[in-house]
C-alpha cells in the first residue's frame, strides 16, 4: 500500500475514533439554594456522575433559582433552555397531577422502582411533558408541621388551626385547607425566614430534615408528630437532549441514578436522625397526636392528596396510567401498620 495513503488511513481512523469517543457534556440546575441539604444531594450526584462519566458524559452545573427562578424551572428543561432539572414534581403539578402518587407515597424510590412505579412515572413524564424521569431522589423523608407557638386540641385530640398563619405551598395546601380548614398563606422557600422573622406566618409543613439549614428554627419551638407525605424530589430531563445522547452516556446516568437512589435514602435518614436530636439539644419540643385523631390526620393527608390528584387526572383523560395503576405502585397499606 502507498505510504501516504496508508498514514492517510491511520488518521483518518484516529481521528474518527476520537469523535466516536467525544465526551458529552449537559447543562443543570437545582430547585433550592446550594446551601440546603436537598441541594447538596443533587450536587453528589452529579460528582458521581462526572467521575463515572469521564470522557463520556459530564453534568455541567449552571446553579440554583438564582439562575433560573424554582418555579419556571420544570418549563425551563421542557423547552431545552437547560438540559436537566432537580426539582419537586409539585412544582410542575399542574402539568402532571400524578406527581401527587409521590407526594402520599408511604414507599421510597427503592420500592417503587423494583415494583415498576419508577418506570411508569418515566413513562407519564414523556407522553405528558417531553421529558424523561431519570430518578427519585431523597425519597423516604416524610413532612411534620412545625409551630412557634404550642398546638392546642379539640376535645377529641385534634389539631386546631383557629388562628394559625400557617404557610402553604403546592404540596399539602390540599391537606391544610381540605382537612384542616387552615387559612394558607403561599410562599417560595427562600420567603419564609423573614416571613417568620416578621411574623407573617408562625408554622409551616416542612420536611423532617432541613429547617437547621434554613435557620428557621430560630423561630419555630414544636414539632407536631406524625409526620406525612413524602418528598417528591425527581431529576427530569429534556427528552431531545436524552435521545441525543450515547447509550454509553445514558447507561452510566441511570445506573448512577438508580445508586443515588438507594445512597440517598440512607444518607438522609441518617441526617433526619442528626438533625432531630440537634434541634431536641436546643429545646425543641415535640408533640404527638394520638389514637383516632392520629389515624384521622394520616387519612386526610393521604387522601386529600389523591382526590386531588384523581380530579385533576380525570379532567385529563389523555393520562397513559390509570388511578388505581398509581395507588397500587407507590402505598402499600402494610406499610402504615
Amino acid at each position: 500500500m502507498n505510504m501516504n495513503l496508508l498514514k492517510g488511513c491511520v488518521a483518518g481512523g484516529v481521528m474518527l475514533g476520537t469523535v466516536a469517543q467525544a465526551q458529552e457534556t449537559i447543562t443543570a440546575v437545582h430547585a433550592f439554594p446550594e446551601t440546603l441539604i436537598y441541594t447538596q444531594s443533587f450536587l453528589s450526584f452529579v460528582d458521581k456522575v462526572n467521575a463515572a462519566g469521564e470522557g463520556v458524559i459530564q453534568i455541567e452545573v449552571r446553579g440554583g433559582p438564582e439562575a433560573i427562578g424554582m418555579f419556571q424551572q420544570p418549563d425551563a428543561v421542557r423547552d431545552g433552555i437547560v438540559d436537566m432539572v432537580y426539582t419537586p414534581g409539585s412544582f410542575y403539578g399542574g402539568a402532571l397531577p400524578e406527581k401527587d402518587a409521590l407526594v402520599a407515597s408511604n414507599l421510597t424510590a427503592v420500592e417503587t422502582r423494583e415494583n415498576g412505579g419508577i418506570e411508569l412515572i418515566d413513562q407519564i413524564h414523556q407522553e405528558r411533558m417531553g421529558l424523561k424521569y431519570l430518578g427519585w431522589f431523597d425519597s423516604g423523608v416524610c413532612y411534620n408541621l412545625w409551630t412557634r407557638d404550642e398546638p392546642s386540641f379539640d376535645a377529641d385530640g385534634n389539631l386546631e388551626v383557629d388562628g394559625l398563619r400557617l404557610r402553604g405551598n403546592a404540596v399539602y395546601n390540599a391537606f391544610f385547607t381540605n382537612y384542616l380548614q387552615a387559612q394558607v398563606i403561599d410562599l417560595p422557600t427562600g420567603e419564609v425566614y423573614s416571613a417568620l422573622q416578621n411574623g407573617v406566618v408562625d408554622a409551616t409543613g416542612w420536611t423532617q430534615i432541613g429547617l437547621i439549614d434554613l435557620k428557621w428554627n430560630e423561630f419555630l419551638n414544636y414539632r407536631i408528630e406524625p409526620c406525612f407525605f413524602s418528598t417528591d424530589l425527581g431529576v427530569i430531563v429534556n427528552q431531545e437532549t436524552w435521545d441525543g445522547l450515547s447509550d454509553e452516556a445514558k447507561t452510566i446516568l441511570q445506573d448512577t441514578a438508580i445508586q443515588h437512589e438507594i445512597d440517598s435514602v440512607n444518607a438522609l435518614r441518617t441526617k433526619r436522625d442528626e438533625d432531630f436530636a440537634a434541634l431536641d439539644a436546643a429545646g425543641m419540643k415535640v408533640v404527638e397526636l394520638e389514637g383516632e385523631a392520629k389515624a384521622n390526620y394520616l387519612a386526610a393527608a393521604r387522601e386529600t392528596t389523591w382526590a386531588r390528584m384523581k380530579e385533576l387526572m380525570e379532567a385529563e383523560p389523555q393520562s397513559v396510567a390509570s388511578y388505581d395503576d398509581l395507588i397500587a405502585k407507590f402505598y402499600d397499606p402494610a406499610a402504615d401498620n
